[in-house]
């Protein structure tokens, strides 16, 4: 099993995915006889064929862009030459890291991601209010209408929460990718809920087996899993070739011609 596993994550991978996604997620190992928490580093790809396909999995002491820098490197010595857009979580210093190795790909941070961030700052009873003014800004229809969401969102909110707008104006260049797409793009790339709902299916091939003795156990535990939850994934992302026909028209010749 473990030579299986080293063979798939070793496996020759496709020059370009239109989109990336990158996320961690967390498991317990036994270490020197100590208990530790290991961050297990996930790439999920979106083919040419709107297809999903996870390209690795790679187990490091903690997550930070040092070791994403090496998972960038690791997927281009594979074969990956090109990736319109990325999705990530925030991690510091992990869009510059990406950008290092794909220069031409745009990085978009998780909206998802931003707003949680945002109402940890929030008392409860003000955090309805305050997510509904949120959803305006990224939910409006042009880049122009956000900033002018933002600048309402700043005015009414500012005087309680001014952390909020600060870190919503410092991050705006890459809080707002999507708007450079069309809708049919947008849903698929301001989230990394396409990767989150992975790494919750693999929490749960996790959740009773308590503190894996290796890290190749850990592997060979997830690799079985993605196996499983990989069969259920049939179908394209909806409305993806109206899509990958968008990319076409913007980014043009980065864009393969499939025969």
């Amino acid at each position: 099993m473990l030579e299986d596993v080293r063979l798939w994550q070793n496996r020759p991978l496709e020059a370009v995915y239109p989109i990336l996604y990158f996320d961690c997620l967390f498991v317990k190992s036994r270490h020197d006889g100590a208990v530790k928490t290991k961050a297990v580093y996930v790439a999920l790809g979106v083919t040419l064929a709107g297809e999903k396909e996870l390209l690795g999995l790679w187990v490091s002491e903690t997550e930070g862009a040092k070791f994403w820098l090496s998972v960038f490197t690791d997927l281009h010595q594979r074969g990956v030459q090109d990736c319109f857009v990325a999705c990530v979580d925030g991690v510091s210093g992990l869009p510059e890291a990406l950008e290092t190795v794909f220069p031409q790909t745009q990085v978009q941070l998780c909206i998802v991601h931003k707003v949680r961030q945002a109402l940890r700052y929030v008392v409860w009873k003000e955090r309805r209010a305050v997510a509904r003014d949120l959803r305006a800004i990224y939910g409006a229809s042009t880049l122009g209408e956000a900033e002018e969401a933002l600048e309402q969102f700043a005015q009414t909110w500012d005087a309680h929460y001014p952390t909020i707008s600060s870190s919503w104006r410092r991050d705006w260049t890459r809080l707002t990718v999507f708007f450079d797409y069309p809708p049919a793009i947008r849903k698929v790339i301001y989230t990394t809920n396409a990767i989150e709902s992975l790494n919750y299916s693999l929490r749960k091939v996790l959740k009773q087996r308590g503190a894996f003795p290796t890290d190749e156990a850990i592997l060979k535990v997830l690799y079985l899993g993605m196996q499983r939850i990989a069969k259920k994934w049939t179908m394209p992302i909806p409305e993806w070739k109206r899509a990958l026909n968008q990319f076409a028209i913007l980014l043009g010749d980065r864009v393969p011609i499939k025969d």
